[in-house]
């Protein structure tokens, strides 16, 4: 199968059904197969070779996801925030591409070669064509690249993630029951179309039934009032948007329709958890891990788990609010050492991954996945003895302080814990004597008067000395993707150039 089977079979199951967009106004399911099928027609008249997507999420970006799909070229989602120097070096790599771009976007595609039309252009260039559709359209090769997404690059050059259709559809197949979801059901994504949730999210709630919308923008109050005044059932958020909604004083929290909501793509500070799960007792939540790699998630922490982890008394079971989860039914997971031999539960490691999901493939590298089918997620963790994985952080991340090797996410978690503390990061820097140590920048809990000497006693308390921060420095804010996932090298070089000189002496080393 490919993607556009997908929504074939949703426009022929449920064609009048909207599945994308505001209730008053969205697209059915098969206005959105005339639209794709439509401006398909253009793409092929153009002779493109791939679809560039330049713009914010809304109804432009189902369409030209399978526009392209039914022209047989891959959809380019490309991160509208990029300078011009880095949208240039992408652009390079797609020279014959059809371009979707907002206002401010548009110079950089004309240079590059490129014609371009904003996302309300597109959709009107589709809806004057889909009078005539399906001809032409391809019935993609399953083993075709439909999507190439370029990483957030926060430690290297973005690289660009194949993604084929059977990558793609094994995903939704493996999640999700066709035409389960009910007439009232809508789900909101607070994710760019860059991000390979967004795709994910698109492709899961169509196939689902379910009317897709998306954010434009966030702030915890229109989040809120969006939620209420769509109805919406299903939500996706990152955990930076959680933390503001539980936060922001003087709120009206109430979302009686919600009864899922989704986070993922970064860690998770414990007490937003708590006091999410507190404040909306009624709604499940779900923790997914995955990777663009893996076409979206790979383990779930589900709703009966959190409630479970949150209300126990026994300290393992507790601990797994802030896990994972446990694997898909789809897919294996191992935990290996350097030398790639399966570890035990207990023991920490790289996470390795096998499944029809999984692509690991990258433009211009190939693959990355082993003789066996496993990739290397690059991630370390470790399961415990029930099978619930905990990721400890990217092993790039890995602070090697004399012969000690510190995963960052350990001493994280005691942070974030600290009640005055609201976000946390810990990096290695250069160190002479040590090769590296340990720095940390936190972010004040609302109205805390934060002693970041207290903080390090606290630290040490529970760790021991050689994993206790040199350093603690104090920030508003810590800098993060709109995804939510942390810029370390912006925190590396944020240290490098602050003048506070907290530094602990060597006598810290046990």
């Amino acid at each position: 199968m490919n993607v556009t089977m997908l929504l074939d079979m949703a426009a022929d199951g449920f064609g009048d059904r909207i599945v994308a967009g505001f209730r008053n106004g969205g697209l059915t399911a098969s206005r959105l197969r005339a639209l794709a099928s439509g401006a398909a027609g253009r793409v092929r008249e153009s002779g493109a070779e791939a679809v560039f997507y330049i713009a914010v999420n809304g109804p432009a970006f189902p369409v030209a996801m399978f526009a392209a799909a039914y022209a047989g070229v891959p959809l380019v989602p490309v991160n509208y925030r990029l300078g011009e120097q880095q949208l240039g070096r992408l652009l390079a790599n797609h020279p014959k591409a059809y371009g979707i771009a907002e206002e401010g976007q548009h110079e950089a595609l004309l240079n590059a070669g490129l014609s371009a039309r904003t996302p309300a252009a597109f959709l009107r260039e589709a809806a004057e064509a889909a009078d005539r559709p399906g001809e032409g359209d391809v019935q993609a090769d399953p083993d075709a690249t439909a999507v190439l997404i370029y990483t957030s690059g926060t430690t290297s050059e973005p690289k660009g993630v194949v993604l084929r259709h059977h990558n793609l559809v094994s995903y939704v197949l493996g999640t999700v029951e066709f035409a389960a979801a009910g007439e009232d059901e809508a789900a909101l994504m607070s994710v760019p179309p860059y991000h390979i949730a967004a795709v994910s999210n698109v492709l899961t709630n169509l196939y689902a039934g379910r009317r897709c919308l998306a954010l434009h923008s966030f702030t915890p109050g229109e989040w809120l009032e969006l939620v209420r005044a769509e109805g919406v059932t299903n939500a996706m958020v990152v955990p930076t948007m959680l933390a503001r909604i539980m936060d922001a004083p003087g709120l009206d929290r109430s979302v009686p329709t919600l009864r899922a909501l989704a986070y993922g793509g970064a860690k998770m500070p414990r007490r937003v958890i708590e006091l999410a799960l507190s404040e909306w007792p009624h709604t499940g939540f779900v923790n997914a891990y995955g990777l663009t790699e893996t076409s979206s998630t790979i383990a779930i922490l589900g709703p009966d788990d959190h409630r479970a982890a949150f209300t126990s008394d026994d300290p393992e079971i507790r601990a797994r609010l802030e896990s994972a989860g446990r694997p898909l039914p789809s897919i294996e997971l191992e935990i290996r050492d350097e030398e790639g031999r399966a570890l035990p539960p207990g023991r920490s490691g790289r996470i390795w991954v096998r499944g029809d999901q999984v692509s690991g493939e990258y433009a211009g590298h190939g693959s990355s996945v082993g003789e066996r089918g496993f990739f290397d997620t690059r991630d370390q963790g470790r399961l415990d003895a029930g099978g619930y994985l905990f990721v400890e952080g990217r092993i790039d991340d890995t602070i090697i302080r004399g012969a000690e090797n510190i995963a960052p996410a350990e001493i994280e978690d005691v942070l974030l814990r600290h009640p005055d503390v609201a976000d946390a990061v810990v990096v290695g820097v250069p160190d002479e004597e040590w090769g590296q140590r340990v720095e940390a920048v936190v972010v004040p809990a609302a109205g805390a008067a934060l002693d970041t000497e207290e903080v390090r006693a606290y630290v040490r308390e529970r760790l021991r000395g050689s994993k206790t921060p040199d350093r603690i420095a104090c920030w508003p804010e810590l800098p993060r993707t709109p995804t939510g996932k942390l810029i370390k090298r912006d925190i590396v070089t944020g240290l490098a150039q602050t003048k506070q000189t907290m530094f602990a002496k060597s006598s810290t080393w046990m």
